[in-house]
């Protein structure tokens, strides 16, 4: 079953996307919750329409997300977390802890935009992909330290 997502969807696809899903999970989640709308042949052509006149704002917003990732470039992001004996962290750093530090530094960035590149469960220097805009992606470093 094709549909039109009507938001960006982690594993699915961006907004205004036409992506085939298995017709229960259409029906059953992304229609209810109006992530996505059924993409027949009257949603299709209004979403070309919408898209076309949308085409400008999206190279605005394409370039603002550029331009914030020049910004943020190669800073690196210190996040302290309550540490044991052997090195272990209690837990591990999350998304909205990185959040939290990019929003310190000026950067107001969703943590459901942010993505952990492996698991930070010691301290060290771990990685961090930022989704800016559907070709916009930018990693970050970010370091563990003691409290």
């Amino acid at each position: 079953m094709e549909v039109i997502l009507k938001e960006d969807y982690t594993g699915l696809g961006y907004k205004n996307d036409v992506v085939k899903v298995k017709p229960g999970f259409a029906r059953n989640y992304l229609i209810p919750r109006g992530i996505a709308i059924l993409a027949t042949e009257g949603n299709k052509k209004m979403l070309a329409e919408n898209l076309k006149q949308a085409a400008h704002k999206a190279e605005k917003i394409k370039n603002e997300a550029i331009s914030l990732a020049e910004r943020i470039g190669e800073l690196m992001l210190e996040i302290p977390a309550k540490v044991g004996e052997s090195g272990k962290i209690f837990g591990s750093v999350t998304t909205t802890q990185i959040a939290d530090a990019l929003k310190k530094k000026g950067f107001e960035i969703d943590r459901k935009k942010i993505a952990i590149v492996g698991e930070a469960k010691t301290i060290g220097e771990y990685k961090a992909v930022l989704d800016l805009h559907r070709e916009v992606k930018h990693t970050i470093v970010f370091k563990v330290v003691a409290e």
